[in-house]
């Protein structure tokens, strides 16, 4: 039987480029919407979150002539005292019903900011669930928040993976380090790769490529399906699995690595950036796997795990 990972069943629908965690002068970046959403259409980008601390957006028309669709949401903040207190920063996107908004343009969507409790946090993070919303797990590994504290949360679709501002900064958030660990402990989470950008300088580094029409709806309902993959730079063109033998087709790239907790990492590497085809054999006791790859510049790309329902 083959199992093909959600992203690259329909091969006629055009992937879409998208950032999801940007922000502007409406909290603490230092450029305008216009000029955010310009700089990334002009770099190919079909469309980006406006995800100001704590104030939603969910205008679309700070740049009329400018074709970016616009996904509305905001950053939370957040710090739970689990062993000292510990950064939850959350990305809420949405709502994924697009007929009706629980918020207003530029509502203050602040949080207590310190939580005693999980629980506390929980409550705070289902408020937004309730209300149709999409929220992921930010920069754990800049947040200083590992996996042991963060196996216990529910509700996410994901966590970032790669974050630019993280990476630049501290040179942290670059390799998923933290996924491996929850999704062994059966925490379903897809990962994304973001910017975090306050400023250019951190802008465009890291994406999501996501199989979608180029709308609101569309684009929500497919992220929170994991019909896409992440990356900064090289391309992702299929991943299955077959008769327990995992295959990749992908851009040139080094190396391709395959990743399941349950088993040490294997790899096929070629250097000088011409491996563009990837088999791996596996067997019974995976309870998932997904697939890394690096490119000859050492940019690096992550699927979504294919899970196996035991």
């Amino acid at each position: 039987m083959k199992i093909r990972q959600q992203a690259f069943t329909d091969k006629s629908i055009k992937m879409l480029k998208g950032a999801l965690h940007s922000h502007s002068t409406r909290s603490d970046g230092v450029d305008p919407p216009e000029h955010k959403i310009k700089f990334h259409y002009d770099r190919g980008y079909d469309f980006m979150a406006l995800s100001d601390h704590s104030v939603y957006n969910m205008r679309s028309d700070y740049c009329p002539d400018i074709p970016m669709t616009i996904i509305p949401g905001t950053e939370a903040g957040a710090d739970v005292n689990v062993q000292g207190y510990r950064c939850y920063d959350t990305l809420c996107l949405g709502p994924l019903d697009q007929s009706t908004h629980p918020y207003e343009q530029d509502q203050r969507l602040s949080s207590p900011k310190y939580f005693e409790t999980i629980k506390e946090y929980q409550e705070f993070l289902d408020a937004f669930h309730k209300n149709g919303m999409i929220t992921c797990i930010c920069h754990p590994q800049r947040s200083f928040t590992p996996p042991r504290f963060l196996d216990e949360i529910k509700g996410h679709f994901a966590m970032e993976i790669y974050n630019s501002g993280s990476d630049i900064e501290h040179d942290f958030d670059v390799d998923a380090v933290y996924w491996d660990e929850l999704l062994d402990k059966g925490v379903r989470l897809y990962g994304i790769a973001a910017d975090d950008d306050h400023g250019d300088y951190y802008s465009c580094y890291g994406w999501v490529m996501v199989k979608a029409e180029n709308n609101v709806s569309s684009i929500l309902a497919a992220l929170n399906n994991g019909e896409f993959y992440s990356s900064c730079g090289p391309e992702i063109y299929d991943f299955y699995v077959e008769d327990n033998k995992v295959v990749i087709d992908c851009s040139p790239v080094d190396t391709i690595y395959l990743h399941c907790a349950k088993h040490p990492n294997d790899r096929v590497f070629k250097p000088g950036g011409t491996v563009t085809h990837g088999e791996f054999r596996i067997d019974d006791s995976f309870p998932y796997v997904r697939l890394s790859i690096v490119d000859k510049d050492g940019k690096k790309a992550w699927t979504n795990p294919i899970f196996f329902d035991k």
